[in-house]
């Protein structure tokens, strides 16, 4: 598949540029398109609310051996903001093979880059014929979040694009140069918990290899300043890196009022670094992906979130990586 650029395709909310710069790209613009006639949905200016009732089964055994069955109704209210935010998406392990795939794709698509099959170009599916679900809700068009993150490598993106021998050359070749341009900030490194074979990328690591409050708050200003120097309104963080071993945990309860910090699980054998930020962005109140199969939501991560409102979220980033 041969990714080329078409000088009519530039994406629809950007202006196409295909010169090797980053496009200039303007804010999502609002449309309403799509509106729900019915009394679990109320919009007002700034929110749209709406109630969702979750039916299921639960099903246990009496005394006597029989099955009792007995429907369960779970009423869920949701608020989305209106206003579409700009928003800054901050991968940790930005230099590795998830984050300089998805960084490299938004690049792309940014630039209305297209790929041919075999057949060449499908005029029949360039046409949408379902409503975007963009206009069914308020959401962040790809082609508008500002890129950044952390890795232990120190390879600019483009260098590490290259390492990960993921993306066709053609296409490498083609966002090389704005993927030159984004270079990880230094991560934390704690190799108890990550495969041994990373070490000798590991070149771009925060002094330290145990969990301690200095990286607690190195990360907290790499989110702040993240956020001011680009005028963002809103960051997430997703994590992109490899997976670490599980830990187990217990849990350490302490008396009196306390604030939820005061109520977390503690891994035996140390913190891991997913724990370790997913406490970070619930503490700060920013939304944090874990995109790897391991135990980063253990019961304190949860509370924490709860108490300070943020958002944690779940997936698998390789499953989705594009090829």
């Amino acid at each position: 598949m041969a990714p080329h650029a078409e000088a009519d395709s530039g994406s629809l909310h950007g202006d196409g540029q295909s010169n090797g710069h980053q496009a200039a790209v303007a804010a999502t613009a609002t449309r309403e398109l799509f509106t729900v006639n019915s009394s679990n949905v109320t919009y007002t200016d700034n929110e749209i609310l709406s109630k969702y009732t979750y039916r299921t089964t639960d099903v246990a055994k009496d005394e006597s051996g029989k099955f009792v069955v007995t429907p369960v109704e779970t009423v869920y209210e949701f608020k989305t903001e209106r206003k579409v935010p700009k928003t800054g998406m901050m991968l940790v392990g930005l230099g590795g093979n998830n984050g300089t795939t998805v960084t490299a794709g938004i690049i792309a698509n940014r630039r209305g880059l297209t790929s041919t099959i075999k057949l060449g170009t499908d005029t029949k599916t360039r046409k949408d014929v379902n409503i975007p679900f963009s206009d069914i809700l308020p959401m962040v068009h790809p082609n508008d979040l500002v890129i950044g993150g952390w890795d232990i490598s120190g390879l600019n993106l483009a260098e590490a694009m290259d390492r990960a021998q993921v993306l066709e050359p053609t296409l490498k070749q083609q966002v090389a140069k704005e993927m030159a341009q984004i270079v990880p900030l230094p991560s934390i490194y704690y190799p108890d918990f990550i495969a041994a074979n990373q070490e000798d990328r590991a070149d771009n690591v925060l002094p330290g290899t145990k969990a301690c409050n200095e990286h607690v708050e190195q990360i907290r200003k790499n989110i702040r300043d993240f956020k001011e120097k680009n005028g963002l309104d809103k960051v997430i963080v997703q994590w992109t890196a490899n997976t670490e071993r599980y830990g187990s945990h217990r849990r350490r309860q302490r008396h009196g009022r306390q604030p939820p910090q005061g109520h977390r699980a503690r891994p035996r054998g140390g913190v891991t670094v997913d724990r370790l930020l997913g406490g970070v962005h619930a503490r700060g109140a920013c939304p944090f992906i874990n995109g790897s199969p391991q135990n980063t939501f253990v019961p304190g991560a949860i509370e924490l979130a709860e108490s300070t409102a943020p958002s944690l979220a779940a997936t698998t980033s390789s499953r989705a990586r594009p090829r």
